[in-house]
């Protein structure tokens, strides 16, 4: 699920980009996300032996997929944050 999650994720994030003016750097965001949909495509793909290609649970530290889809989005969305701070505090 944290395929779908980011998948969605970048998918608003590309809409946004177009929709909202260019002084949030939304296309570096959708940048991002997409970089990291792909990632975690090319993990699935590569670590698929069978069974059910997009799961719910893991078996790692983070049970919920989709739990752990939002936790990878914070570091991704912080890192924007930083870049539109940092931007901010350039024009000024």
């Amino acid at each position: 699920m944290w395929l779908v999650t980011t998948a969605i994720s970048a998918t608003g994030a590309t809409v946004l980009n177009f929709v909202l003016p260019k002084k949030y750097k939304l296309g570096f965001l959708s940048l991002m996300l997409w970089g990291a949909t792909i990632m975690i495509l090319i993990d699935h793909l590569l670590g698929y032996e069978g069974g059910s290609f997009l799961e719910e649970t893991t078996d790692g530290l983070i049970r919920s997929g989709t739990v752990l889809g939002i936790v990878m989005l914070v570091p991704v969305i912080t890192i924007w944050l930083i870049s539109l701070l940092i931007t901010n505090l350039k024009r000024r």
